[in-house]
């Protein structure tokens, strides 16, 4: 057996539903069960979903607050007002700013941004920037992606007389600020169809009712945010996905060309990987590490000199990212490792430490959700002001902004998501906190909630994969949040190939095959697999599909996730050497060796552990427990029935290794017929005593035959009593009976050694394979 690394679920089918999308959708069912396991029920849904840049974008106006907000802008506009546009420190935010600029700014505004600093402002609006801004003649703040707390920040603003605009799109809190207006599709009496817009999607919107059309031109921009900020890619996020990708592809503005350029996609196909895995890390390094500035006007600039000059800047940013990201992650996993006893005991993950960088520990939280699967908060203190900022990030069944929003006394700053929040606190509420948490997560999440899961939308067979329905497939991307990369599942599948790939051979490739039908099988970082699935077993495996372009050629194949073997496996080691190194790779827990003959065990490089079992020849071994061990034996029994005996005493083991070593070779070396017997003794009938050690060599060569033969001969008859040996002298006995030679012990034993060695050792694979199938078959005696 091959357990997966995470639990299978596998979306439900409605068939009747199914065929009818296939029949009016014109859609393979594979498609057909797709479009119904993201929740579409009609054939206009479906339609709309597979040709999203075909519908309309919702008017900007059902938003609540949005007239009051473009009257506002418009008014500024027109009597030359400055506006200030107050952003946050991430992609989304970063792209926010951006589109309002860009908006404004054709609109004629005098317009600037704010975006304040992660490490010495915090999240959010904050007083004394406002009150600069006042200074500095503003008389309009807008907010993009953020604002939706600052109840403190509202109240100063009209205080000192400047107009406070909120747009933003995080969960609303009880109380909200009193702004001038608040545009955000979440408060509780907004009838917007879609409450699932990022921040960079409100901005949209408002930049949508300000120019009186949808702007397009803003898509190249809008899609950064909306894929990096992990928003529902459905309904109008998924045309601003759809067509943002697109308009990303032709963009003409000097800093995405450079940013495309710099990460190696300026002339390919772009797809929602390429935005959340290449341009959005980057865009979000700078804030992360130090201002995003560098980041805005990479978006905002004109000139391809600066757009090269800040690209490289940002690029650099995230280098350092990352090298700053893995450091820390190293230091939580040790601190999760000292203060938690027992990971199973703790259900919510919360580590903190002084120094650590605030604006990556987000990333740092999900590593360890990743390692561990438990809610997890990261939080990075500050002693002098004794205080605790921190992400968190959960599971599936743990809403983190829900739970948070219990601890609201302890909590003075926090907002999120189900799965992710940002929060300040007072440090000498940490221990509290994690407490609460613990708590709460015992009373809501089982046992099973810990075990990851992988989400299989459908199940397949090798036969039913082809170029047309992995292309037809594509209609539903772009891929993201709630629409996810469809994962298949192709279950118990024949291999016909298996090898190590890549300079290190720490990568998978496997060839599928189902009655003639074959398919490739990719499993990065898969490599270490390859010793622990044995060729013949049938595998589960869950992926997702591709088509593979190599050298003008396509073909599809499955990038793998995830795999299984749901029966036991049997591994020949038969002639290999390198047991040690084999086993070395297995958990030692499961691990159990198994000998016969103490003298082959020198032979054999095992570890000498607790592991070994020895059965000694007439020992019927009923003790040993197999269930769910992988088992190694060693060396050939005496009988077969040793290992009979064994097995059929047993539960079921999930693995058999076998090596068979034997220190003789009994197939392969003469048995002597009966002439050589009948020779044999009539020569010491002859010579009545005879010295084997003196002459025992001489007499092999002269009649051809080895010295072991010789040596076996006068075995077999000293066990027929027909000779005594003393001292390597043998003599011929004085009464002898007639015995035909299998009373012989050692006769008999050279027999069925060489038996068993044709029937375990020199056997096929298969036919070995299927003799420890029936022994397996037999229910234990208990």
């Amino acid at each position: 057996m091959l357990k997966s690394k995470k639990r299978w679920r596998l979306e439900g089918k409605d068939q009747s539903l199914a065929q009818q999308f296939v029949a009016e959708l014109k859609v393979s069912p594979l498609v057909a069960n797709l479009l119904i396991n993201r929740g579409i029920t009609t054939v206009e849904e479906a339609n709309n979903f597979l040709y999203i840049e075909k519908t309309q974008f919702h008017d900007p106006f059902l938003l609540k607050g949005m007239r009051q907000a473009v009257e506002r802008i418009q008014t500024a506009i027109h009597q030359g007002e400055k506006i200030l546009i107050f952003g946050d420190y991430d992609a989304d935010g970063v792209s926010s700013t951006a589109v309002m600029i860009h908006a404004l700014k054709q609109l004629g505004a005098n317009v600037d941004f704010y975006i304040p600093n992660r490490f010495t402002e915090g999240y959010g609006p904050n007083e004394p920037a406002l009150r600069k801004a006042k200074e500095a003649g503003f008389s309009l703040v807008v907010t993009v992606d953020t604002g939706i707390s600052a109840v403190h920040e509202a109240s100063v603003a009209k205080e000192i007389g400047l107009d406070f605009v909120i747009t933003d799109h995080h969960e609303p809190p009880p109380v909200l600020p009193d702004a001038y207006s608040i545009v955000n599709p979440k408060q509780e009496d907004c009838l917007y169809p879609f409450k699932g817009l990022a921040g960079v999607g409100v901005a949209f919107k408002l930049a949508q009712a300000l120019l009186d059309d949808v702007p397009e031109h803003l898509l190249d921009i809008a899609v950064i945010g909306t894929i990096a900020d992990l928003v529902p890619l459905v309904d109008e996020n998924r045309l601003i996905a759809k067509k943002g990708i697109k308009a990303l592809e032709k963009t003409k503005r000097p800093g995405l060309r450079a940013l495309k350029r710099l990460t190696g996609i300026e002339d390919i196909e772009l797809c929602a990987d390429h935005v959340g895995f290449g341009i959005g890390p980057r865009i979000n390094a700078a804030g992360r590490l130090d201002s995003a500035i560098p980041a805005l006007e990479l978006l905002i600039c004109e000139e391809m000199s600066d757009a090269d000059r800040l690209a490289t800047e940002i690029d650099e940013l995230n280098k350092e990212r990352q090298s700053i990201v893995n450091e820390i992650t190293e230091e939580a996993i040790t601190i999760v490792e000292n203060l938690y006893a027992s990971i199973e005991d703790n259900k919510v993950l919360v580590v903190a430490k002084e120094g650590w960088n605030a604006g990556v520990i987000g990333i740092v939280a999900s590593r360890l959700v990743e390692r561990y699967y438990r809610p997890t908060i990261v939080l990075s203190i500050d002693k002098e002001k004794g205080l605790a900022k921190g992400s968190a990030r959960s599971i599936e069944g743990f809403d983190m902004f829900k739970n948070l929003s219990e601890s609201r006394d302890i909590l003075p700053h926090f907002g999120g998501h189900p799965m992710a929040a940002g929060l300040t606190m007072n440090l000498e509420d940490l221990d509290e906190l994690r407490s609460r948490l613990n708590y709460q997560a015992i009373e809501v999440l089982t046992d099973e909630d810990f075990i990851p899961i992988t989400k299989v939308e459908l199940e397949v067979s090798v036969n039913r994969i082809s170029l047309p329905v992995i292309e037809e497939m594509g209609l539903l991307a772009p891929f993201g949040i709630s629409n996810p990369t469809p994962k298949v599942l192709i279950d118990n599948v024949h291999l016909s190939q298996m090898r190590r790939i890549g300079s290190e051979e720490n990568h998978l490739k496997m060839l599928l095959d189902h009655d003639g039908h074959t398919l490739d099988c990719i499993g990065f970082r898969f490599g270490y697999l390859h010793d622990e699935i044995s060729m013949s077993s049938k595998v589960s495996v869950v992926g997702t599909l591709q088509v593979n372009e190599w050298n003008g050629n396509s073909k599809p194949q499955l990038m793998l996730e995830d795999v299984a073997v749901n029966e036991w496996q049997l591994f020949d080691l038969r002639g290999n050497k390198n047991i040690r190194k084999i086993a070395a790779q297995l958990p030692m827990e499961k691990v159990i060796y198994i000998y016969f003959d103490e003298i082959s065990l020198a032979s054999v490089d095992v570890e000498q552990s607790n592991n070994l079992v020895y059965i000694p020849y007439g020992t019927d071994c009923t003790d040993v427990d197999l269930s769910g061990r992988y088992v190694f034996f060693l060396d050939l029994p005496i009988e077969k029935k040793q290992i009979e005996n064994v097995i059929a005493n047993s539960k079921k083991p999930e693995r058999i290794y076998t090596v068979f070593h034997h220190n003789e070779n009994h197939f392969f070396s003469t048995l002597p017929t009966r002439e050589h017997f009948k020779w044999f003794y009539a020569f010491l009938t002859k010579q009545q005593t005879f010295d084997l050690q003196k002459h025992g060599l001489q007499l092999a060569k002269h009649k051809g035959w080895s010295k072991d033969t010789i040596d076996f001969m006068v075995q077999v008859f000293f066990d027929l009593e027909f000779v005594t040996i003393n001292n390597g002298i043998i003599s011929l006995s004085t009464k002898i009976e007639k015995k035909d030679l299998n009373q012989s012990r050692t006769y008999k034993r050279k027999q069925e050694q060489a038996r068993l060695e044709n029937e375990l050792y020199y056997s096929s694979y298969n036919e070995l394979k299927q003799w420890f199938e029936q022994l397996i078959s037999i229910q234990p005696v208990r």
